[in-house]
């Protein structure tokens, strides 16, 4: 054949090279949409699923999120995992790989985050599913209500934001699979390296890997890790509904993957020591954090983690603090950033009434026990001395016009 014009060789040149002796340390970022075979044969083949490869990505899958996958399923002692564009993504999915449909029944941590409250509450009621909101701590009316109803699904938190109760994952498993119900646990506060919920006897753990997973705050990704078979049913939905992870999130996601047990070591011991000092400060009348021996589920949580850590992320009330004085004290701030996420390597505070909670109207979050006064607090990897002065100096500043 005559050698092609310049054009086409502008389109064509360097492409489909023999990149086999290529044996890269870190994994490649992958961005191709398209594949190429080494014949029709083959393409069909793949395309019927009777011989692996990629064919359409990253809809139907592609090499780096693949390696994301394996390595989330391998760190939560799962047989799988599937990675989606956020963590509601992947809250979404999981409900539906559960089989909750119109008319299913749902039970959900009453506490939960607040998308999620929404989704079930809003979405998935809409849809004809019903929504049984519980204190993920009676175990004796989540028993019940199992017993009472055909359940699809129970969807908990490991730890609870921003009240850090801790879910008693063991008996959940026990009561769900009594019940044929799948038991649905968002992982994301303590992340792989604290707990699996897997072996506790979860069905599906869920992760928002923007937060510990990915670890800089420069990624948005989920992952729902889980057995075999529920992933390819959530396999099967994703392609039609279309929620993947691109391959550069995937990568970023990854790279963050690596360093997470350091990360998480000192995001534990520095969120330990400043939750114990604002347990003795004037202005503070509650800390919420469960590796504080004084938690109701101190031991629990010792349990599930294997003493490892209660996390990074607590929450604390300002005595007698109501939203001006909360405002007060973030912009008094100098080194913690009042930021819409958590688990980074910066020490970052949120409001739970104007963030996680906020299309909760002021009756429901009091009635959970999201007080006017609530700040929570994701530690970073900062010198701990550091981050205990600059809430010292905050605190200092505020205190005029309420019970402080």
């Amino acid at each position: 054949m005559k050698e092609k014009q310049f054009t086409t060789r502008a389109v064509h040149a360097g492409e489909r090279a023999d990149f086999s002796q290529i044996n890269s340390v870190v994994t490649p970022i992958y961005p191709s949409v398209g594949y190429t075979f080494a014949d029709s044969h083959e393409l069909d083949a793949v395309l019927g699923g009777e011989q692996p490869g990629y064919v359409y990505s990253p809809r139907y899958a592609n090499p780096t999120v693949a390696a994301l996958e394996t390595a989330v399923a391998n760190l939560e002692s799962a047989e799988a995992a599937i990675a989606l564009p956020s963590g509601m993504a992947a809250v979404h999915l999981a409900l539906l790989g559960a089989g909750v449909r119109a008319g299913s029944h749902v039970v959900v941590a009453a506490d939960i985050y607040g998308a999620t409250y929404s989704l079930v509450q809003g979405i998935f009621t809409e849809l004809g599913a019903t929504v049984h909101l519980v204190d993920v701590l009676d175990l004796k009316k989540i028993e019940a209500i199992l017993a009472q109803e055909k359940v699809s699904a129970l969807l908990v938190e490991t730890i609870s934001n921003p009240l850090m109760k801790v879910a008693d994952l063991p008996k959940l498993a026990e009561l769900a699979h009594v019940h044929h119900a799948k038991l649905l646990v968002d992982n994301t506060f303590c992340s792989p390296y604290l707990c699996n919920p897997l072996t506790f006897g979860a069905d599906m753990v869920i992760h928002s890997a923007t937060k510990f997973i990915g670890g800089h705050g420069d990624v948005m990704a989920g992952l729902v890790a889980t057995s075999a078979e529920l992933k390819a049913e959530m396999v099967r939905l994703n392609k039609l509904l279309g929620s993947s992870l691109g391959p550069f999130e995937a990568w970023l996601a990854h790279r963050g993957l690596k360093t997470l047990p350091l990360r998480m070591r000192q995001q534990c011991q520095n969120a330990l020591h400043i939750a114990s000092w604002l347990q003795t400060h004037p202005k503070i009348s509650q800390v919420n954090y469960a590796f504080l021996p004084s938690h109701p589920q101190f031991e629990l949580m010792n349990q599930l983690t294997n003493g490892k850590g209660g996390g990074a992320v607590f929450s604390f009330e300002v005595r007698g603090a109501g939203k001006p004085e909360i405002f007060a004290l973030m912009d008094a701030l100098e080194l913690i950033q009042p930021a819409t996420s958590l688990g980074d390597i910066y020490s970052l505070t949120l409001y739970p009434a104007i963030s996680s909670h906020r299309s909760l109207t002021p009756a429901e979050r009091h009635k959970l026990g999201i007080g006017d006064g609530l700040l929570r607090l994701s530690a970073g990897i900062e010198d701990v001395a550091d981050i205990q002065a600059d809430l010292a100096q905050a605190l200092n500043k505020i205190g005029h016009g309420f019970d402080g």
